[in-house]
């Protein structure tokens, strides 16, 4: 069997072909190139392209994700005899040696995704640099799953991965985030292939836009956050106010009722939210349920010690400790949701 070899290509350089010139030499690999609406000026460099390179074009330019989801489609539909892809950036970053690495990876792993990652050490943009960083961060708390290099193009996986991949939402950069969480979510292995970080001209061929681009990755992450938040939301004006109304009870009666009550609604709420709007997850509704309430009542075990450590020993205003619990089990609740509870099958 054979692996495609994915390059989506918007306004590329001279190293496309370079690297291209490797590839149609090797018979294990099919050169897929997707011209993402690059325009006339770069005909040239597609009029170049060696046979037996197969050639896909957007006549306008619609985004990386969207050129990578057209070439898993003609994968999908006319390449049978490739049960691996691989995708790698025009611009000249993946090594020939490291892109063989990674599909080595990913054959010796069946059912992986595995990530050509960068160290990013040495002469490295400010720009890759930080974004990476904070984009590593975030995903690993939207996720649970630690990811050293969240925006490398070289990933390579099987088959099965493809036709999973092709129903990602996102048309752009944003795309490649969605892909990791999707990964993640799945229960599908994500392991990460240390490769060379190479920048040409402080990497200025790339057409990642710092603030455009890193605001839809993020804003991709952070709705993940905002249902937690709701449901936060719910919970705690909820609970203030059944407090209030139980101040005539013996205050632990009044503290168990009040926490109890307003974990429930906003387990509701957090349940249909996450369901539907966040995860998309496609488990029975039955099963998700049961691991949804076997999680909840972890949750409010947790969250009830708490409570009464906090309010009881350390003194503490029910309002203040409410906020300090909600905050500590935020991201364990999280977690667990996205990679156990909401799995897509």
């Amino acid at each position: 069997m054979k692996t495609a070899l994915i390059i989506p290509a918007y306004k590329p350089a001279k190293e496309l072909l370079a690297l291209i010139d490797q590839f149609v030499q090797n018979p294990q690999f099919v050169p897929v190139v997707v011209d993402d609406g690059s325009g006339a000026e770069f005909e040239p460099i597609f009029a170049a392209l060696p046979r037996g390179v197969q050639l896909l074009r957007h006549p306008q330019n619609r985004g990386k994700g969207a050129a990578l989801k057209t070439a898993f489609a003609h994968v999908l539909q006319n390449m049978p005899q490739c049960d691996q892809a691989v995708t790698a950036d025009a611009d000249g970053q993946h090594r020939y040696e490291d892109i063989l690495r990674v599909c080595e990876r990913a054959r010796a792993n069946p059912g992986a995704l595995v990530l050509g990652s960068r160290k990013f050490e040495g002469d490295v943009p400010l720009r890759s640099r930080f974004g990476n960083g904070v984009t590593r961060q975030v995903f690993g708390i939207a996720s649970g799953v630690k990811v050293y290099d969240t925006q490398t193009g070289l990933r390579a996986f099987g088959r099965d991965a493809l036709k999973a991949f092709s129903e990602v939402p996102g048309d752009r950069y944003e795309y490649e985030i969605n892909m990791l969480l999707t990964a993640a979510q799945g229960g599908m292995p994500i392991l990460e292939e240390w490769i060379e970080t190479v920048y040409l001209d402080d990497n200025a061929s790339s057409h990642f836009n710092p603030f455009r681009d890193s605001l839809k990755i993020y804003l991709c992450i952070l709705k993940f956050c905002a249902s937690s938040l709701l449901a936060f939301a719910v919970d705690y004006v909820l609970a203030l106010v059944l407090k209030a109304l139980t101040a005539s009870w013996p205050a632990a009666a009044s503290l168990n009722f009040s926490v109890i009550v307003a974990r429930v609604v906003s387990g509701a709420v957090n349940f249909t939210v996450n369901r539907h709007v966040v995860f998309n997850g496609n488990e029975k509704l039955g099963k998700a349920i049961l691991k949804y309430a076997a999680l909840a009542v972890v949750i409010l075990g947790l969250n009830l010690a708490l409570m009464h450590v906090l309010t009881g020993p350390l003194h503490l205003s029910f309002a203040l400790a409410k906020i300090i619990v909600e905050f500590t089990l935020f991201l364990m609740n999280f977690a667990v949701q996205g990679k156990f509870v909401f799995r897509k099958r």
